[in-house]
């Protein structure tokens, strides 16, 4: 059993605010073997790194993100309220990395010059009114910059996430060699383990999935599947699926994973 790769989620969100540049430059710093961000459609078809459909937890802002175009957003903080750049010391120092909404875009380029391998996980978030243009637009933006059809020694790698199983279809069809994850949150009844629907051979169960049922992981593991978990932060949870024997660990805390595993 190998050591399991560590995900940012959303970056070092645990220490900056998620899915700002400067959470993802932290935990490439911190030596994570991947980051994980969400994205979402603006008005004007652009991909922007943002979990909630609605501003009001992660900026300054109010309403639905997909009614706003990528430059009313960008007038927006998405940084400020979260404590973590309050802590900002002299060798971080505070600019627009810290408050700048981030877009897939400057994400891949972030990604593409870290000079390092570096897998990327990307969800799309659904229910979205604009449905499967989301999948459309991902692949497009993967296949300009040459990451829709990766290859074993490309050291950028792109995963396609998400809750929704027709959103995996999508990706299936679009980019048939992309790998994807079938996010769980519970699990459905259409879905017998060893089974995952589209191609799909990634799990994502969540870790409370995982503590309610502890044989999960290793029947997935034994039909053939990997499995990545989110989101595991507490010492607890990150030992329990440790011990089951994980291929991913998705953490808003990725140094501290690491020096668990000694890395």
């Amino acid at each position: 059993m190998g050591t399991p790769l560590v995900f940012a989620h959303r970056g070092a969100s645990a220490d900056l605010p998620e899915h700002t540049l400067a959470a993802y430059l932290r935990a490439l710093d911190e030596g994570a073997d991947g980051l994980e961000c969400d994205v979402r459609l603006t008005r004007d078809g652009h991909l922007v790194c943002v979990h909630d459909r609605r501003l009001d937890r992660t900026s300054n802002g109010h309403g639905l993100v997909s009614a706003r175009t990528l430059a009313e957003l960008e007038t927006l903080d998405f940084g400020s309220w979260h404590p973590g750049r309050l802590a900002v010391d002299e060798a971080e120092p505070l600019d627009d990395s810290h408050t700048r909404l981030l877009t897939l875009e400057r994400l891949l380029a972030a990604v593409l010059a870290a000079g390092r391998p570096v897998r990327l996980l990307v969800e799309t978030k659904h229910p979205s009114r604009y449905g499967g243009d989301v999948e459309r637009k991902l692949v497009t933006l993967l296949r300009r910059h040459g990451l829709a059809e990766p290859g074993p020694d490309d050291p950028v790698r792109v995963t396609v996430m998400s809750f929704s199983a027709l959103a995996v279809r999508r990706i299936r069809e679009l980019a048939p060699t992309l790998p994807t994850v079938l996010l769980l949150e519970m699990l459905p009844r259409w879905v017998p383990l060893g089974r995952l629907p589209f191609g799909t051979r990634i799990a994502g169960p969540g870790i409370a999935l995982v503590r309610a049922r502890p044989r999960l992981v290793p029947e997935l593991r034994a039909a053939g599947h990997q499995v990545y978990v989110w989101t595991v932060n507490e010492p607890e949870d990150l030992e329990l699926v440790l011990a089951t024997g994980v291929d991913g660990v998705i953490t808003d805390r990725p140094a501290r994973t690491l020096a668990r595993l000694g890395r």
